[in-house]
C-alpha cells in the first residue's frame, strides 16, 4: 500500500495519515518522545444497560473526545436510540463533522442517517464524513429473521446518508485520524478467534458464489497515551486478541491502559475466556469497560483473572465514561 498524504477534514482539523504496514514494523520500539495524546474521554451513549438515564438496546455507540477534539465511535442500533440519549445525557453532538463506523452490522449503524438528517438542522456539516474500511460495502446474503427483523444494508444506508450530502472515506490500512489516534483498518488475524456470528454469507469479491461472512471490514480505535494504549472497539469481530495484537505493531509495543467496548465474547466457554484472559494479562490490560455484545459474565471473569477491582473492570452502561487519569465511571447497577 502507497503512502497518502495528510487529507484535511476542516472544521476539526482531523487528518488521516495511512502508511506502509511495513514501515510502521519496521520501527517498533518505545516512544522516543512523550506520547501525543494528553486528554482522551469515551462516553457511552448506546448499549445494552441503561441507569436511570437514556435507553437500553442491542447496538453500540460512543462518543470519544482526544485533546479537545470530538468525533462518534458508531451510531447504535435504532435510528434514533443516540440522538435521544445524547440529549438525556446533555451531550450536543451537532458540533460533530467526522463519525467512524466498526463495520457493517445495523447495531452500529441503523443511527447514522437520522443523525445526520437531524442534526445538520443545527449544523450543516454536522456528522457530514463517515470514516469506513474496507470490506464494509461488501453484498452480503442474511439468514432469514437475523438481526432481529432489522432489514436495512449499508448499500441502503450509503445512499441515504450520500443523498443527506454524507460523504464516505474508505481505507483500508491503518489511519492516524489526529496525533496519536489511529484506526486500526481490517485487523490481520493469527490467532484462531471467530468472534462472528455463523450464518451470514459474502458474495466472493475475488469469484463466484458465497464464501463465510467473518466481516473484514471490521476496525477499532486506538489512542495512544502516557498511561499506555487506550484501545476502543465496536464488536471486535476480528478478535480481542487479534485487535490488542496489532494494534502494538501499528502504534508501539504499550501496555494496554483500557479495553473498552464490544469484544463480542458473550457466549465464549471457559477455555475461550481463560486463553483470552491470559492473553490480555500479557498485554497488561489494566482496565477493561465491558460494552454490547461483550457480555456481563466475562466481565466478571475477567475482573477476577486479571486480577482487577470492580472500579477498573465494569459492564458498560448508557452514559458511563472512561476518562485518561480518571478512569472508568458507570452507573451503579453496573458496578
Amino acid at each position: 500500500m502507497k503512502t497518502r498524504s495528510l487529507l484535511p477534514l476542516a472544521a476539526l482539523g482531523l487528518a488521516f495519515a495511512v502508511l506502509p504496514v511495513s514501515a510502521q514494523e519496521s520501527s517498533l520500539t518505545p516512544a522516543a518522545n512523550p506520547p501525543p495524546v494528553h486528554a482522551a474521554k469515551v462516553t457511552v451513549l448506546s448499549t445494552m444497560m441503561t441507569d436511570r438515564l437514556g435507553f437500553a438496546e442491542w447496538g453500540f455507540s460512543a462518543l470519544v473526545e482526544v485533546d479537545g477534539k470530538r468525533f462518534l465511535f458508531d451510531t447504535g442500533g435504532r435510528p434514533d436510540t443516540v440522538l435521544k440519549n445524547a440529549r438525556e445525557l446533555g451531550v450536543d453532538l451537532s458540533g460533530i463533522e467526522d463519525v467512524v463506523l466498526s463495520h457493517d452490522h445495523w447495531d452500529h449503524t441503523m443511527g447514522l442517517v437520522t443523525l445526520r438528517r437531524e442534526l445538520m438542522q443545527a449544523n450543516p456539516k454536522a456528522l457530514c464524513r463517515a470514516h469506513v474500511a474496507r470490506g464494509i460495502f461488501l453484498e452480503r446474503v442474511f439468514p432469514p429473521g437475523w438481526g432481529s427483523g432489522q432489514p436495512l444494508t449499508m448499500a441502503q444506508i450509503k445512499t441515504d446518508y450520500e443523498a443527506a450530502g454524507g460523504t464516505f472515506i474508505e481505507s483500508a490500512g491503518p489511519q492516524e485520524i489526529l496525533p496519536g489516534a489511529w484506526l486500526t483498518g481490517p485487523v490481520p488475524r493469527p490467532n484462531p478467534e471467530k468472534n462472528w456470528t455463523p450464518g451470514v454469507k459474502l458474495h466472493n469479491p475475488t469469484g463466484p458464489g458465497l464464501v463465510e461472512d467473518t466481516i473484514p471490514e471490521d476496525q477499532s480505535l486506538v489512542l495512544d497515551t502516557d498511561r499506555g494504549l487506550v484501545v476502543l472497539t465496536g464488536c471486535g469481530h476480528a478478535g480481542v486478541v487479534n485487535i490488542l495484537d496489532y494494534a502494538r505493531r501499528i502504534v508501539r509495543p504499550a501496555p494496554v491502559h483500557a479495553l473498552l467496548g464490544g469484544l463480542h465474547l458473550f457466549s465464549a466457554r471457559n477455555d475461550t475466556l481463560e486463553w483470552t484472559s491470559g492473553k490480555l494479562r500479557e498485554f497488561g490490560v489494566a482496565q477493561v469497560l465491558g460494552a454490547h455484545c461483550t457480555g456481563i459474565e466475562p466481565v466478571v471473569y475477567f475482573r477476577e483473572h486479571l486480577g482487577l477491582d470492580r472500579k477498573a473492570c465494569e459492564v458498560a452502561t448508557v452514559g458511563a465514561t472512561f476518562e485518561l487519569g480518571k478512569g472508568i465511571a458507570t452507573g451503579p447497577i453496573a458496578q
